[in-house]
């Protein structure tokens, strides 16, 4: 299912995988180390493990694909899935969920990133 325009996490960090995007449809703003990069449809992005990250979805709804290398964040979005569907989005439980997968949030993505 495609994502929304504006929709994106906030700035995170994976400390034990690196991730990959490649961009199916649509734009993605990726957000990697204080720089700021539109990848179009075609765009494929490698973000090393430790690195401060994050992505905005473009004006129009895109699709991408992640691949995590190793798979640490398998369960990760199942888990944060059930508990948004449960209707807890407490940011305590958020930030529970993505310490347990070695992921830290570091803040949101600047309005004005770079």
């Amino acid at each position: 299912m495609p994502e929304p325009p504006g929709f994106g996490p906030p700035l995170h960090i994976h400390h034990d995988a690196a991730e990959v995007f490649y961009v199916l449809a649509g734009e993605y703003r990726i957000f990697v180390n204080g720089e700021e990069r539109v990848c179009p449809e075609g765009s494929f992005v490698y973000i090393p493990a430790g690195v401060v990250h994050g992505f905005r979805v473009g004006d129009k709804p895109s699709r991408k694909l992640n691949i995590y290398s190793p798979a640490a964040m398998v369960g990760y979005f199942d888990e944060l899935s059930a508990a948004l569907a449960q209707g807890n989005d407490d940011p305590d439980r958020v930030t529970n969920i993505a310490a347990k997968y070695s992921m830290e949030v570091v803040g949101p993505v600047p309005e004005n990133y770079v």
